[in-house]
């Protein structure tokens, strides 16, 4: 995923949610509506979420230095997994605990038109940010299913917005739903029973964002696609006849690192085997741009070797062949 379509549909949103949130807070003052102070309080907790991916964002791109080597492509993992945290705490549960206040103590909702309108205006305004994660996501998509792309994406931004805006979308259904049964009953427990489902949407996508984030934390090997791309690179069939075996880190979301065993000839040359080396890795890179942290060992592949090592990464054999 480009940095620059992320950042566009985070601005989207951020833009949106803050609109919303006002507007959301000030139909609560008018009405009393407790569906309607949960939701302004997701929109004010969404806001911070934008915040948090921009500033991971902004904090990446720092220069690696000597007590981190590898940059710090990984805030942007760790920015979205405390949204994550947001998302449960400040949106989930005090929506639950709105809910169930309510629906103990329910409170007639007065000036109906204030709750009514903010929420129409809430899921038009909401809309348009989703149709803009949905296009930025579609530029980087390819043929994945939506929920293969929110799984596998190595840039944590376009699924962190769309399961948001997603959720905020659900839950002013879920809002709108709610104050309009108490209005046509006269009944204020279902504003109360509308805020507690729009507390356990948050929560069940808090949990989500946060399994999918933890993954990207512990740290992904490269797609399917780059991998064999790399494999293709590595070989040219003149000194590098074979890959023994490789592994593959995502150091970031724009970041790769390629670690690999290869197989040359008994006669080559040291001169040989570091030119090799030297191709091998502009291969790599022409390849797949992102893998800018490469190391290759040379060795002589022994067939025999191999076959009697079952980890091929303990001794020279051969995961390709």
């Amino acid at each position: 995923m480009s940095a620059s379509g992320g950042t566009k549909a985070i601005v989207a949103a951020l833009a949106a949610n803050l609109a919303i949130a006002v507007a959301k807070f000030v139909a609560y003052l008018f009405s009393g509506s407790s569906s309607m102070l949960a939701e302004s309080v997701h929109s004010l907790a969404d806001s911070g979420n934008q915040g948090l991916l921009l500033l991971g964002g902004k904090k990446a791109k720092r220069e690696a230095t000597p007590e981190h080597p590898f940059g710090y492509g990984r805030e942007r993992y760790i920015y979205a997994f405390l949204v994550s945290i947001v998302l449960f705490t400040v949106g989930g549960m005090f929506a639950i605990y709105e809910g169930y206040e309510k629906i103990h103590d329910p409170h007639q909702i007065t000036h109906w038109y204030w709750p009514v309108g903010v929420l129409v205006f809430a899921i038009i305004a909401e809309s348009f940010s989703f149709r803009t994660a949905i296009k930025e996501s579609n530029l980087v998509r390819g043929n994945l299913t939506w929920r293969q792309f929110v799984k596998r994406a190595k840039a944590p931004e376009l699924p962190v917005v769309l399961l948001e805006d997603l959720g905020a979308l659900v839950g002013l259904v879920l809002a709108l739903g709610g104050v309009g049964l108490a209005l046509l009953t006269g009944n204020g427990v279902w504003d109360g029973i509308g805020t507690l489902c729009i507390g356990i949407l948050l929560i069940v996508i808090a949990i989500i964002l946060a399994a999918e984030t933890k993954s990207l934390l512990l740290g992904e090997a490269a797609g399917t696609d780059d991998v064999e791309k790399i494999k293709a690179a590595v070989v040219d069939g003149r000194t590098v006849t074979s890959l023994i075996h490789m592994r593959t880190l995502h150091l970031g979301p724009e970041e790769l690192l390629v670690a690999a065993k290869i197989a040359v000839k008994s006669d080559d040359t040291a001169a040989e085997v570091a030119r090799a080396i030297n191709a091998a890795e502009t291969r790599i890179r022409e390849a797949v741009p992102i893998a800018r942290v490469i190391y290759l060992e040379p060795d002589i592949y022994d067939a025999a070797a191999a076959a009697s090592v079952p980890d091929p990464a303990k001794a020279p054999g051969d995961d390709a062949h």
